[in-house]
């Protein structure tokens, strides 16, 4: 790494018009235990990566109260919560509502009024803030009206508990119809090299001025084994397969904000980096061409 804070690299994005952060974030989801729950292998460890996180100049970390369940809110108070008038010290954390667990790999949707409005206020415990700055829907219950999930968001932004709204594995038919309810801030798909078929969400945030949180963002598949196609191009840019795959996502849209997450100090530096990666208009139109190569 060329500096000592490379996130900002990235650039930033106000998510809301006005809660700028820089662009490439963190995903809170791999510090629990196996299958995302329970505590991690190694505590210590995790909370070396939060924090390091925020030494690299990540200011932006996504979590949810699924994590764990609760270990990685809890985490991430304990690593970075100051104490202070400003908690996390200029840190935006947020965080997601709407699905239960019973066990690794076990989830569940929920997304009944009075239950999202019980979990945003236990985040709000948990974290120890008086207002969480995106609090993200993490899936539409299908079995409960979907305006009545909109309006409990609504509820709690105007009772000032939480400042922006976020919306997770949505169509651009669901956007819409949220819009009609309250601002929306943030959507998070599964979007990647490989995977696009949420390109008409994201040009609908592109439209909207709403910032794209794509999960799952590193995805290189067999693109990046030994001798591979990635593998030609990550020798002649001097970048890691993953770098070039997040590269690429900041390089294609401004309202990308990708979170790579991870539990190791090490894989955390060399994602971060990605930051500095900078692509040519070839390069971008090589790594286009290689996904559609891929049945994307």
């Amino acid at each position: 790494m060329s500096s000592t804070a490379p996130a900002t690299a990235s650039g930033t994005f106000a998510i809301g018009g006005d809660l700028t952060v820089h662009r490439l974030g963190y995903g809170a989801m791999r510090i629990t235990g196996p299958g995302i729950w329970g505590a991690p292998a190694d505590h210590d460890e995790a909370v070396r990566v939060l924090r390091r996180a925020v030494e690299l100049g990540v200011d932006f970390i996504d979590t949810a109260d699924s994590y764990g369940p609760f270990v990685s809110e809890d985490l991430i108070r304990e690593a970075l919560h100051s104490g202070g008038a400003d908690p996390y010290d200029g840190v935006t954390v947020a965080t997601k509502a709407g699905l239960i667990r019973t066990g690794p790999d076990r989830w569940h949707q929920l997304g009944r009024p009075e239950y999202l409005r019980f979990a945003c206020e236990m985040s709000l415990r948990r974290l120890d803030v008086e207002r969480i700055e995106l609090f993200q829907l993490h899936r539409i219950d299908d079995q409960v009206p979907e305006q009545e999930q909109f309006g409990v968001l609504a509820e709690l932004r105007d009772e000032g508990k939480i400042r922006h709204v976020g919306l997770s594995e949505v169509g651009v038919d669901e956007l819409a119809r949220a819009q009609q309810v309250l601002p929306v801030a943030t959507v998070q798909n599964r979007y990647n090299l490989l995977d696009r078929g949420s390109q008409d969400v994201l040009e609908r945030c592109e439209r909207d001025g709403i910032g794209f949180i794509p999960w799952f963002p590193i995805a290189t598949g067999d693109l990046a084994r030994a001798g591979g196609p990635l593998d030609e191009l990550a020798s002649r840019t001097g970048a890691t397969p993953s770098q070039l795959a997040l590269a690429w996502l900041l390089r294609t849209s401004p309202v990308q904000l990708p979170i790579p997450g991870t539990s190791s100090v090490a894989h955390l530096e060399e994602n971060v980096a990605a930051s500095e990666v900078e692509l040519s208009d070839d390069d971008v139109a090589a790594l286009d061409a290689l996904a559609d190569g891929h049945g994307r």
